[in-house]
Order: C-alpha cells, then structure tokens, then sequence
C-alpha cells in the first residue's frame, strides 16, 4: 500500500515527475484531486499516494486526455504505487548510492553538492533517515566484510558525523517533550546510528543529551542521576560488545527503575530469539515506522 506521510517538497516532485510547480499548484486548486499535508513551516509535502497519482494522471495527458478528462477517469478506478515501473523508484535512494560512491573515492566536495541537491528535494527526516541512514547501513555492511578500507570506513563516518552533528544542534527544543540522555554501549566507538536516531528525537523536540562513545559506567550513572532524565538510549553495533552492553541495560533498570530504557544497533537487532524476546520492552527496532512505534509505547 503506498504510504501517506509527507515526504517530498514541491520542488522533488517537479523533479521526479517533470511537471511544473505552477501546473501542480493549478491543478490541485481547480481539482482538489490531491491534497499535500503540510510540515511545520506550512510548506505542502507529498506522499508516495500522491506520487502515484500525479504519475497515472501525467500519464493519461501525455498520451492525449485533457487533465479534466483524466481526473475523471481516476475517480472512476484506483491507482496503486505497488504496480509503477523500476524505473520509477525513489530517487533518494539514487542519491544515496552516489553519495556512497563520491564518498568512498575521497570526493568530499561531489558529496557536499549531492548532499545539498538531497536537502533541496526532500525533508530533513527523508534525508537523514533514509539517505543517510541507508548509507550507513551499507558502510556497516561492507566494513564487516572488509569490503573497505578503514580509512574508507573513518573518511565516511567522520563526513556524516560532522553533517549529522551540525543539524543536530541546530534543531530547536520543545520544555514540554521528555529530556533524554544518548549514549554508545561500553567499548562501542560506532556511533552514528545512534547520533541518526537521537537527530530523529530533536526533530521531535526532545531534549537530548548525546554523550557519544567511550563514556565510563560510573561518569554515565552520575549524568543520569545530574540531569534526571525521562528516558536513556544506547547502541551496540560490534557483536563482542553485546554482552557488555546488555549488562549495561541490566544494571540501569536496577538503578533507575522510573528510567526508559532503549537499546538499538546492528548487535541488538541480531539478538537470538531467546534474548530478543527478554529485551523486547527495550528494543527499539531499525526504522523510523519501528522508532514511533516504540515511543508510543514508551510516553
């Protein structure tokens, strides 16, 4: 089923479909046969739903039908996303794998201008969650099978993170959202997932407090206990760090029993069944659909 979140600006359609902003703001004006949800600034974003629409309607007038008479046509029946040409696939997933690629030939500059188209085209979740958050994956993926160098590995990791960072800190908090406290699983120094979902509360209005990798157990009690916060969240991405950061979670819910706790990460979502299911409440999952999920669960 194609899904109804917002994702694309005007200027991503226009791109994707070749039809001019002026025309679609016309047709949704005279038509109403499509109606953007609206982000926070009052900016329209469009669905894969509405994708799928404006696709069959062009469609239909390319090959000789007044837009009239395809609007008609289109109430007449449905149109399903599931059915569109490979041809049509999301583009961000396009620019994540040139990102990728401009990334691991050390062309710093090429990645900065692809990343800048990405931010023209999409929301800042659609690009953090699933253009980089997919590069991400696929970094972790090829350095587990030293499909890469290290210093690919580090060159990656250091670009995202001083991207991801720099949005981070310019997000504004919201007094009446839960403060949480961020922080890698002993011995961890992967922490860009975690640094990706932490961005994804600050989209929210959490309060975050990210500490990063290589904080202390003792030093992380004392944040807690200093800062009281509503909930705590950590990442394990090496599976020789699991059990270290289980202990971690184990110890934690004893301490701070009033404490949300999540965990997340390559490690954790490779759990066995066993143990999957005695940390379930902790689990936050891998995508943002499993990340809403969890917290409204968990508020």
């Amino acid at each position: 089923m194609a899904s109804k979140e917002g994702k694309y600006n005007i200027k991503a359609i226009s791109t994707m479909l070749g039809i001019q902003a002026g025309t679609l703001r016309a047709w949704e004006r005279r038509y109403q046969i499509i109606e953007p949800v609206r982000n926070k600034a009052g900016h329209r974003l469009y669905s894969d739903e509405h994708v799928a629409i404006l696709r069959w309607l062009l469609e239909k007038v390319n090959k000789g039908f007044t837009i009239g008479q395809a609007v008609d046509l289109f109430e007449q029946g449905t149109v399903s996303i599931e059915q569109e040409d490979k041809q049509y696939a999301d583009y961000s997933i396009q620019l994540s794998e040139d990102i990728l690629e401009a990334l691991l030939s050390f062309q710093e500059n090429k990645a900065n201008q692809l990343l800048n188209q990405a931010f023209c085209l999409f929301s800042i979740d659609k690009v953090t969650i699933d253009i980089l958050g997919t590069l991400l994956v696929k970094v972790g993926y090829m350095w587990e099978r030293n499909q890469i160098s290290v210093a690919h590995e580090h060159f990656v990791t250091s670009f995202l993170r001083t991207k991801i960072g720099t949005i981070f800190h310019g997000l504004p908090v919201d007094g009446v959202m839960p403060k949480v406290v961020a922080v890698c699983g002993p011995h961890e120094t992967h922490e860009l997932g975690l640094l990706i979902f932490t961005l994804f509360l600050r989209r929210k209005g959490f309060e975050v407090i990210y500490l990063g990798a290589g904080i202390p157990e003792t030093d992380l009690e004392h944040v807690i206990e200093e800062v009281d916060p509503d909930m705590f969240f950590t990442s394990c991405t090496m599976d020789q760090n699991l059990d270290a950061s289980i202990q971690l979670l184990d110890h934690l819910r004893v301490q701070f029993p009033d404490l949300k706790i999540g965990a997340g990460g390559f490690a954790f979502d490779r759990l066995n069944e066993s143990k999957a299911a005695t940390y379930a409440d902790f689990l936050v999952g891998k995508k943002k659909g499993d990340w809403e999920k969890w917290l409204k669960k968990n508020l």
